[in-house]
């Protein structure tokens, strides 16, 4: 007697068969689809104008970080209606801080971004792809490395900086909220620099846009209270990065496995080629992003021996050495990408004149907002206070430092040129060198000389220049004329 079929059992392997076909096809779709828009790029990035080319990839970026810097700027400004003490533990913590994000934007953020814009312009548009899971994974590893040091070594390090009494227990609560979000801000931080280094600006500065308008009205509400939230002091500017960060980081993972950006997030085996084409050029970049927060370490230590005053005066000066950051982190990651695609195409040349063209406009626009903090400092330290104790070594600093800004920009914008073509050498030897002078030699001249807040300054400014001149070695002596070896 002949079977008889189920109409319903029949039709099912056919029907998974056509659910399997049409993921399929939607898989095959969004991979060819990244595949034409990392060709698009590529041509654009060999081919087009530098100086609009350059401008249309760093304006997004320089616009939303200077409105995350508007972040920093209101919180310190929030932190500073609290009183001395909490602008002194505020400026022990903020240099660790800043050097997580410099090292997750700049340093290993900029090794991925190398990556995969010399991927991009070699037209190795799986290993492009692959990259991106290399850095999700360095990212979470880092981002756990951070929170596990701020709570182990955090309160011996803050302690020798010169935090004691009430200064020492706001940095500890500050570290504390502000470290906690450490893993996700790693993920938004390395995925976004890839997503630069395939030249797709659009979503990275909008992620930054969208937090910085979160952020400016969350961390007063957290801080101070606001009905039904309760007050958190200076935690409260913690717990809203970290809540935002975990949400935005989620987004930004379902975004790009989806793989409208360009590049594809998707589950690939680990490779050490990968890793190292990453961490060749990223653990270079990172230890100078160390190096130049320790450097800023040592000099608030420095501050912090002629007392607390002249501590939080240093915090609220140096943190106009800060927004030039955004800015030069916006131009020098166009530059890197500019760089990056034609070193992996094989045009050296043009990536010279990229590199020359950065380092002119890098040394344009700080300086002007540099001359204008030295001449008028108050303009910038009236944001923060009015006590003069303060304003009298904050002052003092801005007067002498704010100058170097332009010859500061340039060494910035010649180190991304370095890290795009994949030589990362010399910025490594221009970070030592401005460590040592700003740090080892004006801690010694304090210390053990009796320098004066201005004597500390000039070696500041002397440090910058230094470290300046150091970082046009590579492009002086043709260190732009061969490729770096890939993976």
């Amino acid at each position: 007697m002949k079977e008889e079929v189920v109409p319903w059992e029949a039709e099912a392997p056919d029907a998974t068969t056509s659910r399997e076909r049409a993921s399929h096809f939607r898989n095959e779709d969004a991979l060819s689809s990244a595949v034409r828009k990392k060709s698009a790029t590529r041509a654009a990035l060999l081919t087009a104008p530098i100086v609009s080319t350059m401008a249309k990839l760093a304006l997004p970026t320089i616009a939303v970080l200077a409105a995350q810097t508007l972040v920093g700027i209101a919180e310190t400004y929030y932190v500073g209606l609290i009183g001395t003490d909490a602008l002194a533990g505020t400026a022990l913590v903020f240099p660790f801080w800043a050097m997580m994000a410099m090292m997750s934007n700049g340093g290993i953020g900029g090794g991925v971004s190398s990556a995969v814009a010399r991927a991009i312009g070699a037209r190795r548009h799986e290993d492009a792809d692959a990259l991106v899971f290399h850095a999700l994974a360095l990212a979470v590893i880092m981002g756990a490395t951070f929170f596990v040091g701020a709570i182990w070594m955090g309160p011996a390090i803050y302690t020798k900086l010169g935090g004691r009494d009430d200064a020492l227990r706001v940095a500890l609560r500050y570290s504390r909220f502000m470290f906690a979000g450490s893993i996700p801000i790693w993920i938004v931080n390395l995925l976004s620099a890839a997503l630069r280094g395939s030249g797709n600006v659009r979503v990275p500065a909008l992620v930054t846009l969208i937090g910085a308008c979160v952020l400016i009205p969350c961390s007063p509400a957290l801080i101070f209270g606001f009905g039904p939230i309760p007050r958190l002091g200076v935690g409260g500017a913690g717990v809203a990065v970290a809540t935002y960060y975990t949400i935005a980081s989620l987004i930004l993972i379902r975004y790009m496995m989806k793989g409208r950006s360009g590049l594809v997030l998707r589950v690939v085996p680990l490779e050490r080629r990968l890793l190292r084409d990453i961490l060749r050029v990223g653990l270079p970049a990172a230890v100078s992003t160390i190096q130049t927060n320790l450097t800023v370490i040592i000099v608030t230590a420095g501050f912090g021996l002629f007392g607390i005053d002249a501590l939080a005066g240093y915090g609220i000066a140096s943190r106009l050495d800060y927004l030039i950051i955004p800015l030069m982190f916006g131009l020098g990651t166009a530059i890197l990408t500019m760089v990056g695609v034609n070193a992996g195409a094989g045009h050296l040349q043009r990536a010279r004149r990229i590199a020359w063209t950065g380092a002119i406009v890098g040394a344009t626009l700080p300086g002007l907002i540099g001359l204008v903090g030295s001449i008028y400092p108050l303009l910038w330290l009236h944001i923060f206070t009015h006590d003069s104790s303060v304003l009298v070594p904050a002052t003092l600093y801005l007067r002498h430092v704010a100058l170097a800004y332009g010859v500061l920009g340039t060494g910035l914008a010649l180190s991304y040129a370095s890290q795009g073509i994949g030589r990362v050498a010399w910025p490594f030897v221009a970070g030592t060198v401005r460590l040592l002078i700003a740090g080892a030699v004006g801690w010694l001249a304090v210390t053990h000389f009796g320098a004066s807040l201005t004597t500390l300054s000039l070696i500041v400014t002397g440090a910058i220049v230094a470290y300046a001149l150091i970082c046009m070695i590579p492009i002086l002596t043709g260190g732009f004329h061969k490729p770096a070896k890939t993976g």
